[in-house]
């Protein structure tokens, strides 16, 4: 990019100092005003160019949002209903019924009810901002809304 603004600043300077020497009635200050100005703009432009990338690849679709098919702590493989393929994407907690709804990698959204099974765990409470299911052992998953997923004994 340094190239293309001296290349283009020389093609300038030639071109302000090449009507200094021609016959005409243009004033050289105005042309040295423009001059910096499209530089000052190139600059400009430049500095725009290079703080404007997106952090993330907008093209990537969700996959930024899935999570490796093997749990970190057993090293055993998911099946497709673990909790640990969902972001919970939101809850609704109302006084005869409470809903939560999660999203699947591939952005499909399953809507659960208090007491409903997802896949070997059950959806037992929720609070503010996390949901709670309990395992087959009698032990605990919660996710909350950053997709932390942590098991305890007891909530």
């Amino acid at each position: 990019m340094n190239s293309f603004k001296n290349f283009f600043l020389i093609i300038m300077l030639s071109l302000l100092y090449g009507n200094v020497f021609a016959d005409n009635h243009v004033d050289n200050s105005e042309l040295v005003k423009k001059a910096k100005e499209i530089t000052e703009e190139i600059e400009n432009k430049s500095q725009v160019d290079e703080d404007e990338v997106p952090l993330n690849d907008p093209f990537a679709g969700n996959e930024g949002m899935g999570s490796s098919t093997v749990n970190p702590d057993t090293g055993e493989e998911r099946d497709e209903m673990s909790l640990y393929n969902f972001k919970l994407s939101g809850l609704i907690s109302g006084k005869d019924e409470s809903y939560i709804s999660l999203t699947n990698v591939s952005g499909d959204v399953i809507t659960l009810n208090l007491n409903q099974y997802l896949g070997k765990i059950k959806f037992i409470d929720l609070r503010l901002t996390e949901a709670i299911f309990e395992k087959e052992d009698k032990s605990f998953i919660i996710i909350d809304f950053n997709n932390q997923i942590r098991e305890a004994d007891e909530y």
